[in-house]
């Protein structure tokens, strides 16, 4: 596995990682570290690998995109000096353009999307020992929707970005749609956004898998 002994993790992004968790920062007992894939990938590490004493932070906040990521990176991330930084961050920044369509300075378009990430990884990267970036998701399986094309658009900005970074890349998008080929979108997530338990135990896995975890 790509974590070691007594490492540092902070996990970003919007309310699919938020999940409840405690502020300022999320770690601790209980519900502390969130209800989601970020207390899942918690369990699991501590569960399988005691030996490592990693720590987990959660630090996502509900409503994020990468606009509001760069407005508090510095206390957020930078002040945090994470060995790992994990950043799942997309699906506001092309939600708003579908649910709040007459309100577009709530819109982040893909270009500064991209500059944007761009930016926070390129200062970020070269204090960390490993940089995990996780695609954006919609919980539909038809890619010709239009929310689905766009955010498919998203999720290539994240894979491209992560090439050139050598950063280790998470297609949360690919892990979901495997499981929505059994499941319906709407079992997984009411909204096709915010997903149930069985979703966030596939971001988890996909995670997971992607950083070498071995299931022993």
């Amino acid at each position: 596995m790509l974590f070691e002994q007594g490492q540092k993790i902070v996990m970003i992004g919007d309310s699919i990682t938020d999940t409840g968790r405690k502020r300022p920062y999320g770690e601790g007992r209980g519900e502390d570290i969130g209800k989601g894939y970020v207390a899942i990938v918690n369990a699991l590490l501590h569960s399988v690998y005691p030996e490592l004493k990693l720590r987990v932070i959660n630090m996502g906040i509900s409503g994020n995109t990468v606009r509001d990521l760069k407005e508090r990176w510095e206390t957020d991330v930078m002040e945090l000096q994470p060995d790992w930084l994990s950043i799942m961050i997309g699906i506001n920044d092309v939600w708003r353009q579908y649910d709040q369509p007459t309100i577009p300075e709530s819109h982040v378009y893909i270009d500064e999307y991209e500059a944007t990430l761009q930016e926070l990884v390129g200062k970020t990267k070269p204090s960390l020992k490993g940089l995990v970036l996780m695609t954006p998701f919609y919980l539909e399986p038809n890619r010709n929707d239009s929310m689905r094309s766009m955010m498919d658009r998203y999720g290539e900005v994240v894979k491209r970005i992560a090439e050139e970074s050598g950063a280790v890349f998470v297609d949360t998008q690919s892990a979901l749609d495997q499981v929505m080929e059994h499941i319906y979108p709407a079992a997984l997530a009411w909204d096709r956004v915010h997903p149930s338990m069985t979703g966030h135990m596939t971001i988890a896995r996909a995670f997971l898998n992607a950083v070498g975890f071995q299931w022993k």
